[in-house]
């Protein structure tokens, strides 16, 4: 019997050359652009991974499928080894999701080209650690809050400039009746202030931080702890100080002082809106001047929800956060669970006492 001849059915390929691996190299990245817009992240959030692969292939100096867990090492554990852990934790997640979608799309066709199997260099030895959100913000007190805001309407009064400070004003009281983000308030439209829905009347916030970086998540936020009042201050004695056209479309709640190309007003910058609450720190509330930011306004506001009795899931849902993990590290000051166990142990161990006495 004569034996036969067997044929290996894979193509066989050359070598890439330089200028083929180059444009392949430039089709990746473009088609996980595409890919990931596709996924509904935001371009801010896409441009960001791809700075930080930029920054990761300038230091590799080669094609970044090129990388083994030894390179990845040597990046993270002298390069970056001083960094920022925020900075540590993008670049980490960047590089994962750029050999995720090698692996998914392109490993048969990088196979052929130049021999490599991908895998990527992260793995659990050498995956950086630690969290973006891990720094504590203990909120001021309740006290403290109503003298910063005491001492502020009282300047009101005096102030050279009253309708940009009471504008600074009324989206600080946002930040700390209601909760919302700065960048949250300062997309607010007039129109977004919903007085017919709900008891008190609700905001349509429709620039809310996405999980992520997916891109805006609109919600509802009624206008509780007295924020109807200050809004309905704001809109009937400041707004019309800033001199636009109520019924121009999308014109914005917080008004610059600055003209827009339509002749209208433009919106009130981010930076203002903290400098303007910096100032009224250092004047009104000395103790946390430096300290007291937007942010840590959001903090007061769940740690006083919570306070009052509102419970997790309310303050979830007002804040507009995915999961209850999260609201959990807003209030986490003020939760008594810890010594409450610990008064109880107490009681228990008392109560064993007496029996033996």
């Amino acid at each position: 019997m004569a034996v036969a001849v067997v044929q290996d059915l894979r193509v066989h390929r050359p070598a890439a050359s330089p200028e083929e691996l180059e444009a392949f190299e430039t089709d990746v990245l473009a088609g996980l652009v595409l890919a990931r817009s596709a996924a509904g992240l935001t371009d801010a959030t896409i441009r960001g991974d791809l700075s930080n692969l930029g920054q990761i292939r300038e230091w590799f100096g080669r094609p970044l499928w090129g990388m083994e867990p030894s390179d990845a090492d040597g990046y993270f554990g002298r390069e970056l080894r001083g960094a920022p852990t925020g900075t540590r934790l993008a670049r980490a997640a960047a590089l994962s999701v750029y050999f995720e979608f090698l692996e998914l799309r392109h490993k048969v066709e990088l196979h052929a080209m130049t021999g490599r199997v991908i895998e990527c260099p992260l793995d659990e030895m050498n995956r950086p650690r630690g969290r973006k959100d891990a720094k504590l913000r203990i909120p001021p007190s309740e006290a403290e809050i109503g003298t910063l805001f005491t001492g502020w309407a009282q300047e009101l009064a005096t102030c050279r400039k009253f309708a940009p400070a009471a504008r600074n004003y009324a989206a600080a009281r946002l930040m700390a009746d209601v909760g919302v983000r700065v960048n949250e308030a300062r997309h607010l439209d007039l129109a977004d202030i919903r007085w017919e829905l709900g008891r008190f009347g609700k905001l349509h916030v429709r620039v809310g931080k996405g999980a992520r970086g997916s891109g805006p998540r609109e919600r509802m936020v009624p206008l509780i702890n007295g924020a109807d009042r200050t809004l309905r201050w704001y809109v009937e004695d400041v707004w019309g100080q800033f001199g636009d056209d109520p019924a121009r479309h999308g014109v914005p709640l917080l008004l610059s002082e600055r003209a827009s190309a339509t002749g209208g007003r433009c919106r009130v910058g981010y930076d203002t809106l903290r400098a303007g609450l910096a100032e009224a720190t250092a004047t009104h509330l000395p103790g946390w001047a430096g300290r007291l930011t937007p942010h840590v306004l959001r903090h007061f506001c769940a740690s006083q929800l919570y306070l009052n009795g509102m419970d997790l899931f309310s303050i979830q849902e007002l804040y507009g956060h995915a999961w209850v993990a999260s609201t959990m590290r807003y209030v986490h000051v003020h939760r008594s669970r810890i010594e409450d166990a610990w008064i109880a142990g107490q009681q228990r161990a008392a109560t064993r006492l007496e029996g033996l006495m």
